[in-house]
């Protein structure tokens, strides 16, 4: 049975970002949820609430929620209306479709005195005789009665011959609830006809899979792909016999077909789906491939992929593949790709360490350690060369001789400078100096 949970609401808060205290508006219809209960307790400032289009047979435990103002519980299996009168603020309530048929239940909303709509349509209390008239004039509060305005001159009408068709109300009450009594058997009766016609199958079936001899054991296990197709044959009649079975439009009936629809959809999920694959560690590209290999015409919507640092989850149409990888990798760098021949499903996920490339570099340089040493000695001699210098080449003047040359010469800076010119002169140039001739200056 679907239950409403803190969980669920939680999640259907999204645009109150999650949060459940201080919410104002929310929508759990369509959850197949068969009981109201806890919204009063989590939700106490709620103005709109949709229900509509579940399995609730009842109004219960919305008395404290003071602030609603909209109810709507369309296309449920409630058949009487009540607990609705702590609402008080109640100004617009749908029972679309539903199994009222208690008519008179209508006279609690008297309290509700804010009011002003009202949707009955779709439910058993619609076809009797005097209904609008009834209800127009039991609710003085009501603007709309299904959709349709109540003008002051119907109420005037209705209340004029209100006794009459209250009495005729009553009447057609009391054989619709008769009638429903007689259905509930019915309905009772086909559930417990089903349950044990469904326990003669599994007890034929426990016979058929455990065998007394061995001659039998054989057998069976030459029979397995014929009785697996009668197993099928078996649940197509089941299928179809119970759904071109009459049956009556009941909320047993409509909950009998939600079960029979759940059960065979857990029945459906239970099956096993073996798929082959291999995983790859692909050392050079410092990378993890998962071949999986899935139906070749599967369709790519019915495949998820899920890759975290330690596991990737695979879902197949629903059903969860699951590996513990044996390195961590990095999901956001991951890439899942369809194979256009097999149609195997190709994961690469890229490993989380890259330390596996700096040691294999590291490696390839210790491999060769007499390169590097003949590299490092000839940068040492290259730079050993450039640093000698040949004395014969080049030469530095002694300061240390200076001065005592001077002395002993008894020439001053001008005469020495002369000299060397005239030295340099002579090296370069031949020519005769004649002492007599005064220099050029």
């Amino acid at each position: 049975m679907v239950r409403i949970t803190e969980d669920l609401v939680r999640r259907r808060a999204e645009h109150n970002n999650c949060e459940i205290f201080s919410l104002e508006e929310i929508s759990l219809h369509q959850q197949e949820i068969e009981k109201l209960e806890h919204l009063d307790k989590w939700c106490r400032d709620l103005k709109i609430l949709y229900l509509q289009n579940n399995l609730i047979p009842k109004i219960e435990n919305v008395g404290k929620l003071k602030k609603l103002e909209y109810l709507n519980v369309a296309l449920n299996n409630i058949e009487r209306i009540e607990n609705l009168e702590g609402c008080e603020e109640l100004k617009k309530l749908d029972l679309t479709a539903n199994f009222i048929g208690e008519l008179s239940s209508i006279e609690s909303l008297k309290c509700n005195i804010h009011l002003k709509e009202l949707f009955l349509v779709g439910n058993p209390c619609t076809e009797f005789q005097g209904y609008r008239q009834f209800v127009v004039a039991t609710l003085h509060q009501l603007k709309y009665l299904d959709s349709k305005e109540i003008e002051r001159s119907e109420r005037i009408k209705a209340l004029q011959n209100y006794p009459e068709v209250k009495w005729k109300i009553r009447e057609q009450e009391r054989a619709y609830l008769l009638k429903r009594a007689r259905e509930k058997e019915e309905a009772q009766r086909r559930m417990q006809e089903r349950k044990d016609e469904k326990q003669k199958r599994m007890d034929s079936k426990l016979g058929f899979d455990s065998p007394d001899s061995p001659q039998e054991k054989s057998n069976h296990a030459e029979g397995d792909g014929e009785q697996e197709r009668c197993r099928t044959v078996e649940n197509d009649d089941e299928d179809r016999k119970f759904w071109e079975e009459p049956t009556p439009y009941t909320p047993e009936s409509r909950l009998e077909t939600h079960r029979y629809i759940e059960e065979k959809r857990r029945a459906k999920d239970s099956i096993c789906i073996r798929l082959h694959f291999s995983l790859k560690d692909d050392e050079e590209n410092n990378q993890i491939i998962l071949d999986l290999a899935v139906y070749r015409h599967l369709d790519t919507s019915l495949l998820d992929v899920d890759v975290q640092p330690t596991y990737i989850r695979v879902l197949v149409k629903g059903k969860p593949f699951q590996l513990v990888l044996p390195e961590e990798v990095k999901p956001d760098s991951s890439c899942a790709k369809r194979s256009q021949t097999t149609g195997h499903l190709v994961v690469t996920m890229p490993k989380a360490k890259e330390i596996i490339l700096a040691k294999q570099k590291v490696s390839a340089s210790i491999k060769h350690p007499d390169c590097n040493i003949q590299k490092k000695t000839m940068r040492r001699s290259g730079q050993v060369e450039k640093l000698e210098v040949d004395p014969s080449k080049y030469s530095f003047p002694d300061v240390t001789k200076i001065i005592p040359e001077k002395e002993r010469t008894g020439r001053g800076p001008i005469n020495l400078q002369r000299q060397k010119v005239t030295e340099v002169k002579k090296s370069c140039v031949d020519f005769e100096n004649i002492e007599d001739v005064p220099p050029l200056i």
